[in-house]
């Protein structure tokens, strides 16, 4: 997959493959599960952060990816950029403002499949606004865990505009540009298990 620039199989050891279907139900494992975000700060430095508190659910139909569903809610105060001073500004009226808008929410209304590459679409809501986004996903393999849990992995990203969802907070630069870039790149590592 193209998106990340970047070769798993260089980078780490080759994956696994505990099953030749991954059809079922599943449910994310949030200790194994990364949902991050990085933006441009500055017009020079690259900023990331994610959110810590979250659930989600899939249905795989490997043979009919038409048939998968993907849902996922986010505690919208659980962003961890790893300084709390900005994470309070994050979390604050000028961005998410938390307090009101206690969740984001995505639910997948169309999911496509090419070999291990799958592209989910899905209605991405945040503060009250909600806009169609296209995840792109490559799957890294299934594990059968030491407690016997199935486990598949699922690596994948997006852009979106943050305007589009009314995070329009931003300070001019002297120099040109803008202190937060409007761009912001969406980036999914995802361990899910199949349920029982």
């Amino acid at each position: 997959m193209n998106f990340f620039n970047r070769k798993s199989a260089e980078q780490f050891d080759a994956p696994t493959a505990a099953v030749e279907d991954i059809s079922g139900d599943y449910t994310l494992d949030p200790t194994h599960t990364r949902l991050g975000f990085s933006t441009r700060h500055a017009m020079v430095t690259t900023v990331r952060g994610h959110f810590s508190d979250f659930a989600g659910t899939a249905h795989i139909d490997a043979a009919n990816p038409a048939n998968s569903t993907v849902s996922l809610t986010i505690q919208t105060a659980s962003i961890d950029t790893g300084v709390a001073d900005r994470d309070a500004h994050l979390r604050s009226a000028d961005f998410f403002n938390a307090d009101e808008n206690k969740e984001i929410t995505f639910t997948s209304t169309k999911v496509e499949r090419d070999g291990d590459n799958w592209a989910i679409t899905g209605d991405l809501t945040i503060k009250g606004t909600t806009k169609p986004v296209t995840i792109d996903f490559e799957y890294t393999g299934s594990a059968r865990d030491p407690f016997g849990n199935l486990r598949v992995g699922f690596e994948g990203g997006t852009t979106i505009n943050r305007k589009d969802w009314d995070l329009t907070w931003n300070a001019a630069l002297e120099t040109g540009g803008v202190l937060v870039s409007d761009k912001i790149k969406l980036e999914f590592d995802v361990s899910a298990i199949r349920n029982a």
